[in-house]
Formats: C-alpha cells, sequence, structure tokens
C-alpha cells in the first residue's frame, strides 16, 4: 500500500476581534468547499466574520500559489478552524458606584487549503 502525502496550504490570522462563537457561523459556511465558492459565500454573507475570514482564505490561497505552485481554480477548502484568542477584560460603570465587566473576546483563525481529490470509482 502506497502512502502519499498530501500537499496542503494554511495562513493563520491571531488575535482578532471578533467574538469566537460569532466567527465560527462563517468558518461553516465554507467547510468543504471550493476556493472560489468559498470566497463567493464569505463575501455575500454580510457577517463581519466573513470579512476578516475572507483575508486569511486569500492569504492560505496565496501561500499555495506561491509556495507549492498550486493553481486557484483547483484548490478546495480542507479545513477552518476558529479558536478563541485571550481576552480584553473592561469595566462598564452602573448605578450607585458599580461596575460590571464586560469581556471583549478575540479569535485565532486557521485556514488550510489543499488540492481538490478526485474520487476513484471501485
Amino acid at each position: 500500500m502506497e502512502h502519499k502525502e498530501k500537499l496542503t496550504a494554511k495562513a493563520h490570522a491571531r488575535f482578532v476581534r471578533i467574538s469566537p462563537r460569532k466567527a465560527r457561523y462563517a468558518a461553516g459556511l465554507i467547510r468543504n468547499l471550493t476556493v472560489q465558492q468559498a470566497s463567493l459565500q464569505l463575501e455575500h454573507s454580510g457577517l463581519k466574520g466573513g470579512r476578516l475570514l475572507k483575508k486569511t482564505l486569500d492569504s492560505a490561497v496565496a501561500n499555495a500559489e506561491v509556495k507549492l505552485d498550486f493553481r486557484r481554480d483547483r484548490l478546495q477548502v480542507k479545513e477552518v478552524r476558529v479558536d478563541p484568542g485571550p481576552i480584553l477584560r473592561r469595566a462598564k460603570p452602573r448605578s450607585k458606584g458599580s461596575s460590571v465587566p464586560v469581556n471583549k473576546r478575540t479569535s485565532h483563525f486557521t485556514v488550510i487549503v489543499g488540492e481538490i481529490e478526485k474520487k476513484v470509482k471501485r
């Protein structure tokens, strides 16, 4: 049995100022799509996470084209991951001199792209 290594290109965006929960909505839209379809989905989704994730997707595609010499129309989104980053803690003043915490959450994006796999009939 021959083991063929799968070549992939990846891109990271760290400390992005969006909640991971909200960014995962956009990530769910593009899983296992071709790069062209994923780019269209993110452009027309109307989500802030889509706009931010598209930058990371474009970076991963550029890495694949430059480093691995792949063509854009033969690429597919293999993995999209949105991990939580550090939380910026702030306080909001309330009545009678008290305050409540405000958590400004950040995210780390990881996008991995690779060549489209051909289906093999058995």
